[in-house]
């Protein structure tokens, strides 16, 4: 097509089209769920909203500047997803996520610390069910149930040899008593409730009348004021606190009552999660709650690592995470793995282990696997860790709440008044088309019918593969690059009817008509898509995704006019019927090349004589 006189071969244009389309239509009904329906954002399908509440080791409020930067970490790792249409907004000094679908876990993932170290096992892990029954299988030196005995460093007080042990509490939260008063029982946690003391004298016992006495006027010395309400950081950092002296102690009879302490407790969420101390032991649950680890300080952390990627092993038929250290981690993972083989090492995330596995041989040049342990890793889910592995983890640590579901009647009403108001329109370029160019009028609503045909396909497979959502942003964007579309089949028409005007037939002018019209549609495209490209990369959110439609619109405006329009007026030109100016609706422009050949034979005449 580089010239009008280059011979011209419309079946084949049409037919790769066609190809295309068969193509991505069996991908859509072949692949994935079979379903020929694409992903829908928040607005139109509604979503999940979950609020992370940042958790500081000392109970102060998090800054703004680590607020900020969790925001865009936590923004990238959305992006690093697909095009999702999630929402990362900052409340107060909450973190609010929102993700379309039921699907909270989503959200949560997100939100994730991520922080990962790299910890030598320190002996073999140990089954919670062996520690919980009571039975065999606790960590060397200890009596069954892994219990320090009587009066060894760190028991609680009281504790008779094989009972199981409470956890002791830091020496903080644990006021001496007085002088005659009950000696205090050891409790998980010090927001947890003290246990309830015997009646004494002058106690009221529950069922008995109260012995009236006289009321003490307000403010009246040796009144106690009324304690003040409990502060929720301040009992979330002394909870992470015990957390720290219990699990992480350089005590090994402590670290013994942690791994009874932790059997009872791997499937509950973590207070520790993302606070623990890389340069101390560490004792830590298995991600499937089954076994507790004790762990050594950790050799490499996880802001050492380059990159990540999930990917399938084929040798041991399971989905893994591919890690990629930079120089000095890659040393050091060398030279540990060299020095340790048939040891164990623990990656934990967020102070969960990931995988323990053994050390068959020395790892040089800085790469490792990630793989899951029981259940294995999925497709989805080592995506999502080597996602968040690669964009670091967040500054501060989160708790998540409840997931809480977001409605999408008001995207559902905008979308019915939007898709109305689009088919009206639609409806009048349609017959303004057939009034204006009667049969290419046809022509274009074919055209139009194609490109609508190949985007509905590409977004359902956008959203089965990289997770594209569509929402009223998205719609606007497509609708404006129909419309586009739409203009490119004008600006040929109107190449057409000039060369009509200076003299040539249909037949002829088509082709030297197109000539001239794909130079001005493809500038014009690229325009609009170097617009699109600019906003989608410094833009956020819902903007986002009507950049994304825009340029998908407008590149397959091109693969439209070039494989469709341009066949079929071009085989139109070749029809004797199409020639008739009551078919094609250029009567009047090839009235006016007759009178202007007219007064130019006249002119010409007048001349000679």
């Amino acid at each position: 097509m580089a010239s009008s006189s280059a011979p011209v071969h419309p079946y084949r244009y049409l037919t790769l089209f066609l190809v295309l389309l068969i193509g991505v239509y069996l991908l859509v009904f072949l692949t994935g769920d079979k379903h020929a329906k694409p992903k829908l954002g928040i607005d139109l399908q509604g979503g999940t909203r979950v609020t992370l509440t940042a958790r500081t080791p000392d109970g102060s409020r998090p800054t703004r500047d680590a607020l900020n930067q969790a925001q865009q970490i936590i923004s990238a790792r959305v992006n690093g997803l697909g095009v999702s249409g999630s929402e990362v907004v900052i409340d107060g000094d909450n973190l609010v996520i929102t993700v379309p679908g039921n699907d909270g876990n989503e959200a949560r993932n997100l939100g994730q610390t991520a922080r990962l170290y790299i910890r030598p096992v320190i002996g073999q892990p140990i089954p919670v069910e062996a520690i919980t029954k009571g039975g065999p299988g606790g960590p060397a030196g200890a009596p069954p149930g892994g219990a320090p005995p009587a009066g060894a460093p760190g028991a609680p007080p009281g504790a008779a040899p094989g009972a199981p042990p409470a956890a002791p509490l830091p020496a903080e939260s644990n006021p001496a008593p007085p002088p005659g008063a009950p000696a205090p029982q050891p409790r998980p946690y010090p927001a947890e409730p003290a246990p309830t003391p015997s009646p004494g004298p002058g106690t009221p016992v529950p069922g008995q009348p109260v012995p009236p006495t006289a009321a003490a006027p307000p403010g009246a010395p040796g009144q106690p004021a009324p304690p003040p309400p409990p502060d929720p950081r301040k009992d979330l950092a002394g909870r992470i606190k015990f957390e720290k002296e219990l699990r992480q102690s350089t005590n090994q009879n402590l670290l013994l009552l942690a791994v009874q302490y932790m059997a009872g407790r791997c499937d509950q969420e973590d207070v520790l999660a993302g606070n623990d101390d890389p340069n101390l032991p560490l004792v830590a649950c298995s991600q499937d709650h089954k076994y507790v680890y004790v762990l050594d300080k950790s050799i490499i952390s996880g802001d050492q690592i380059k990159n990540a990627s999930s990917g399938f092993d084929q040798q041991n038929a399971a989905y893994v995470v591919d890690v990629e250290f930079k120089d000095q981690a890659a040393t050091t993972w060398a030279d540990f793995t060299a020095a340790n083989i048939g040891t164990q090492t623990a990656f934990t995330l967020d102070s969960q282990v990931v995988s323990a596995p053994q050390i068959r041989e020395a790892i040089p040049g800085g790469r490792t696997q990630i793989s899951g342990g029981n259940p294995p890793f999925t497709a989805e889910t080592a995506k999502q860790l080597a996602n968040v592995l690669k964009y670091g983890s967040l500054p501060l640590s989160f708790e998540s709440s409840e997931a809480e579901t977001v409605s999408a009647t008001l995207g559902l009403t905008s979308l019915r008044a939007g898709l109305i108001a689009g088919a009206i329109g639609l409806a009048l370029v349609l017959l303004y088309s057939l009034l204006y160019y009667r049969l290419l009028g046809v022509l274009t609503a074919l055209s139009l019918v194609a490109s609508g045909a190949m985007v509905f396909g590409i977004l359902v497979l956008l959203g089965r593969y990289i997770n594209y959502t569509l929402d009223l942003a998205g719609i606007a964007g497509l609708i404006i690059g129909i419309g586009t579309t739409a203009d490119s089949f004008v600006v040929f028409f109107e190449r057409i009817k000039d060369e009509i005007r200076e003299g040539r037939s249909f037949r002829s002018a088509v082709p030297r008509g197109w000539a001239r019209a794909r130079k001005t549609i493809l500038s014009g495209n690229a325009v609009t898509f170097l617009a699109a490209a600019v906003l989608y990369f410094l833009a956020v959110g819902q903007v986002k995704g009507f950049a994304f439609t825009l340029g998908l619109t407008t590149i397959l405006d091109v693969v439209v006019v070039f494989l469709v329009t341009w066949p079929l007026i071009y085989l139109a030109s070749k029809s004797p019927t199409m020639a008739k100016p009551a078919f094609n609706g250029l009567g009047a422009v090839q009235q006016i090349a007759r009178e202007r050949r007219a007064a130019t034979v006249s002119t010409a005449s007048t001349g000679r004589g």
